[in-house]
């Protein structure tokens, strides 16, 4: 049987027949059409935005997103500047700028036909997360719900984004952006005569970079919270871009099907969800708290362009890609209208059925079904695809010419193995190149040149997949009757079985994310059974043309959500803590998406001429790359654009002892944020103290006596730099009064404390020998469920000088009455307050380069032991 696209003439070699090979110069072009197809067709698609909707012409486009209006008011809430909750700028400004927008939105209401009630919240309480108990207190939210006059529905939905910022940043796409979408959206249903069915709650949060305290406050205490059926949730992790939804229900699959049926620019993957439910992603969502604390299923999403900006200062308005206004309010809008008249609203519980498998094709359409769909898919297709390859096999043996039918089975069998083998090298190499990146500390060198991962995993990947065929094929030739077509089919084919059995093995796992490898299987096996049928109609099969024509589809989507997963995540790996391993990571994204399309685009390269010579090319890249990595074009920080991060705390430590003794120092506590420790070893962190010396100290004092600012860094301590300085000013010093001390029967004994301090405050709680807390006054969780000790405590007040009053009770052991019996630390922060910085810590601060990122700010941290 041929195969091939070309009328091909046969040679003589040996008695036996082979495929005459193209000139070998096509296979670069073959390449450059591959490159070609994708910056023609993926990035313009990533990248697609609709056309800005003026406020000049809001006459002409009723009931739509007029993008404009949202950008001026951006600028308005960008120029607020750092938005901290807490600060004078967060509770004062930023409120008073929400309550003037939307007031502005009540005078041109259609009043006639709805209700609006709007409500500043202040709420105070506490829960536990990420290993820390929290205690907040008078936290701030802006609320706003729109009913319609004509409909008394008491089911809600709620939209929800905040309007607080981290340290230093002006917020404005984390999470300004999607605060002016909502004010927006909101206008346009005040003032159209569309059907709402059900009530819509708008809510402001104040404080979700504060461990997400807004959202806890509203969904645990806010009159209007028990009544919110539904969710969408509106975050961001970097400057705008497009907004991708990455989480659904848990199990109301409905809340997809409204998405895929109201959205206009759908970017939606399943993928994503169980990425970042398996903390993939160092940041979580509000949509955790609505989730756990309130029982509301919803949407999550979040835009994700440009996270080098995340938390930083430059998250200024500027730098907010230009389409996200209309390209996320085209989404949101409908999207919460469809919602709001959704009737699964009126009793959610009888929706709940199953988790959702979803995901975009480009953006271009949205595809979305239940669990139990995709198990049936799946299994189905890959099924399929088996007997599709094995009558494809089979015909092989009908071939003129061919071997024995037993003789095709064999070969066969053996290619299969070698494909097994070559996936297997092939993946474990491009693994090995990311390990020996990281051992001999060129890790993130593709950081800002994203570039850099082409050369040093692509080329690796396609090498081995490439050459361990050319190999064996180039062994064998002369020991079969088999045309090359059909072993560059059986290779293919080999492949296909290999991602047909890990598709089942994860739809097995239940891993919803095994529809990522249906979707090459399926055009796959359609190429392979059109092919068989072309056989047996026309006598012809037209190989390569078939098999290329039915690959465009999956080459398009799979290089689309690699390009999606590196402009989302290798940002993200600059943040994900210095124990991470950035470069394993990325490797095994680009294996998991590029395995999918390189087994099926790759073999073709066998029809051209030196298909050794070509695919040691791609090894050829691969360490130039590497050599690249060792120079400054691998150098992976770049000023303002990607630099490195560094977390620097200006620090008086105070350790009190037993006999009334204490011992004080200052320094600077620098944490870093990646995994290229070293950089500033020679420079700026010269003078810091010795690996010794964090040890000694971990040793000696909870926490190793650092004042830690997050669970996250409880883990990253280890790589903490200390260096001794002159004291900080401490606008407000630490203040700890014992209210009482109270022996209780069963050897316990309760210690009440009023703590006067800075808005945040970090305890830690550590029982010494034979200590135990059995009860306090903070949340219960990590004493219900036995958490070890040290507990890390947070508590953030806003504009209050009420002190935190707390007791903590402590069983003993029979022999120590007296105690001591534990130790305390509290240390206290000021991260918006750099009037305060000393002329030392600004010298300092300057000492780090261009290329990296200081979140600085001052702390105190004191010590007892009682």
């Amino acid at each position: 049987m041929s195969f091939s696209i070309l009328d091909i003439t046969e040679e003589k070699d040996g008695g036996k027949a082979r495929n005459k090979k193209w000139p070998w110069f096509g296979a670069p072009i073959y390449a450059a059409a591959a490159f070609a197809l994708f910056y023609a067709a993926v990035l313009p698609s990533f990248h697609s935005y609709p056309k800005m909707l003026y406020q000049s012409e809001e006459a002409l486009h009723p009931d739509e997103f007029i993008g404009e209006r949202a950008m001026r008011q951006l600028a308005e809430y960008s120029a607020i500047g750092n938005k901290m909750s807490g600060s004078i700028n967060n509770e004062v400004h930023t409120i008073n700028f929400l309550l003037r927008e939307i007031q502005k939105i009540k005078d041109e209401a259609r009043l006639d036909l709805y209700d609006i009630e709007v409500d500043t919240q202040y709420s105070s309480g506490g829960f536990h997360l990420w290993g820390m108990t929290i205690s907040y207190t008078n936290l701030s939210n802006v609320v706003v719900k729109i009913s319609q006059k004509s409909s008394d529905n008491e089911n809600y939905l709620l939209v929800n984004s905040h309007y607080d910022s981290e340290v230093e940043t002006p917020a404005a796409g984390d999470d300004g952006v999607m605060v002016v979408v909502m004010l927006e959206t909101l206008r346009v249903i005040s003032r159209s005569e569309k059907t709402l069915t059900h009530p819509v709650v708008f809510l402001f949060n104040g404080a979700e970079e504060a461990c997400m305290l807004g959202s806890h406050g509203f969904i645990t205490q806010h009159k209007w919270s028990k009544k919110c059926k539904a969710l969408v949730n509106l975050d961001s992790t970097g400057a705008g871009g497009r907004e991708v939804l990455f989480q659904t229900g848990p199990n109301h699959p409905w809340l997809a099907k409204y998405y895929q049926a109201s959205v206009p620019h759908p970017y939606a993957q399943t993928l994503a969800e169980e990425l970042f439910q398996h903390n993939f992603i160092p940041s979580d969502t509000d949509f955790r708290i609505f989730r756990d604390y309130g029982g509301v299923p919803g949407l999550d999403m979040a835009s994700v362009m440009n996270g080098y900006v995340y938390h930083t200062e430059f998250d200024n308005f500027k730098n907010v890609e230009y389409g996200t206004y209309q390209s996320t309010g085209e989404n949101v809008l409908p999207l919460v209208w469809a919602l709001a008249n959704a009737p699964e609203l009126d009793n959610t519980t009888a929706h709940e059925k199953g988790h959702t498998v979803y995901y975009d094709f480009l953006g271009w359409f949205m595809m979305t079904y239940t669990e139990a769909v995709s198990v049936a898919i799946n299994v189905v297709v890959s099924v399929a695809s088996f007997v599709c390859i094995g009558t494809s096999v089979y015909t092989m043996t009908l071939d003129n010419g061919a071997d024995a039918p037993k003789a095709v089975v064999k070969r066969f069998a053996i290619i299969f193995l070698v494909q097994a083998v070559t996936l297997f090298v092939a993946c474990g190499l491009t693994l090995l190149v990311a390990v020996f990146m990281q051992g001999v500390g060129l890790a993130e060198s593709w950081y800002y040149g994203k570039w850099m991962a082409f050369g040093l995993y692509f080329c690796t990947l396609f090498f081995a997949f490439g050459m361990l065929p050319a190999i064996y094929i180039g062994l064998t030739k002369k020991k079969t009757n088999m045309k090359l077509d059909q072993t560059i089919a059986c290779f293919m084919h080999a492949q296909c079985i290999l991602l047909a059995l890990l598709c089942i093995i994860l739809t097995i796992m239940g891993i919803r994310s095994s529809y990522f490898f249906m979707v090459g299987i399926f055009f796959y096996a359609i190429s392979v059974l059109v092919q068989i049928v072309l056989k047996l109609t026309l006598k012809k099969s037209y190989f390569v043309t078939v098999h290329l024509l039915f690959q465009l589809l999956p080459f398009l989507f799979y290089t689309y959500i690699c390009y999606a997963t590196l402009v989302t995540f290798v940002p993200m790996e600059g943040r994900d803590g210095p124990e991470s391993s950035p470069d394993v990571m990325i490797s095994v994204f680009i294996i998991a998406t590029a395995i999918n399309y390189a087994g099926f685009v790759i073999p073709i390269m066998h029809k051209f001429r030196k298909p050794k010579i070509v695919f040691s090319s791609f090894g050829v890249i691969t360490i130039v790359f590497i050599i690249l990595a060792c120079t400054s074009a691998g150098f992976p920080f770049v000023k303002q654009l990607a630099p490195q991060r560094y977390y620097v705390l200006h620090t008086q430590r105070t350790f009190h002892n037993l006999d009334g003794t204490s011992k004080q120092d200052s320094g600077y506590y620098i944490q870093p944020v990646d995994t290229r420790l070293h950089e500033l070893d020679d420079t700026t962190f010269r003078n810091a103290e010795p690996e010794s010396w964090t040890a000694a100290t971990c040793a000696a004092e909870p926490y190793c006596g650092l004042p830690l600012y997050s669970g996250r860094w409880i883990e990253w301590k280890d790589s903490a730099r200390w260096i001794y300085s002159s004291p900080p000013v401490i606008p407000m010093n630490i203040s700890l009064s014992l209210v009482s001390k109270t022996f209780l029967t069963g050897n316990k004994v309760r210690y009440e404390y009023n703590l006067r301090a800075s808005d945040r405050v970090m305890m830690y709680i550590d029982p010494l020998d034979n200590v135990e807390v059995t009860d306090w006054s903070f949340d219960h969780t990590p004493l219900v469920e036995k958490h070890t000790p040290p507990y890390l405590i947070y508590a953030i007040y806003s504009q209050t000088e009420e002190p935190l009053n707390f007791w903590v009770e402590l069983e003993h052991a029979a022999s120590n009455t007296e105690g001591p019996y534990m130790k305390l630390v509290v240390s206290e922060h000021f991260q918006y307050h750099p009037e305060h910085y000393t002329e030392d810590y600004k010298e300092f601060l300057a000492t780090f380069p261009d290329w990296t990122y200081t979140t600085d700010w001052f702390s105190a941290l004191e010590s007892w032991i009682v």
